[in-house]
């Protein structure tokens, strides 16, 4: 399995092999972002347990028990944030099953991981966030298209590559 990540794979199976492990770990980062943003308040509070004191941390924790106490209507939109995040995951299952006809999906997925950048470095800004902060969202993009990147190479030598034998009927 492991040569199948790291390595060159050059037979139709051994590529499909590595397409499917790739997108597996991208598919479960997709849902372990989505399931996360559930239970923000709970997380935070761990979090800022887990630091101990922090200017920023305990003013996201404070913020944010405040906001679920007083209005908690206002967290149904990280409810549609998780949600989303899982119907994305759900997208990538195409590719999945079909990478070269369905290519178009990875390629969507790197123009969404660079759309992180300019959305991070504006609204990361207008919101008040700490640069560091900024930096941790736009790591996504990156740490994203990384097997993007590679996936999207694997799918182009899919259609020259190396097929096993035919079986005699």
């Amino acid at each position: 399995m492991c040569g199948a990540l790291l390595g060159a794979p050059r037979t139709y199976v051994a590529i499909m092999r590595a397409i499917r492990a790739w997108l597996a770990i991208f598919i479960i980062g997709l849902v372990l972002s989505g399931v996360t943003a559930f239970p923000l308040v709970a997380e935070v509070r761990l979090l800022a347990w887990l630091l101990g004191p922090t200017g920023f941390i305990d003013h996201v924790r404070d913020g944010l028990v405040t906001t679920s106490e007083h209005y908690p209507f206002i967290a149904y939109g990280t409810d549609w944030l998780a949600f989303a995040h899982l119907v994305i995951a759900i997208a990538f299952v195409g590719p999945w099953r079909d990478p070269v006809r369905n290519v178009w999906v990875i390629e969507w997925g790197m123009i969404c991981c660079v759309a992180i950048v300019p959305l991070a470095l504006i609204a990361g800004p207008v919101r008040g966030l700490p640069f560091w902060w900024t930096l941790i969202d736009i790591s996504f993009g990156v740490f994203g298209i990384a097997p993007l990147l590679y996936v999207r190479r694997l799918i182009r030598r899919l259609p020259t590559a190396v097929s096993p034998p035919v079986a005699a009927r």
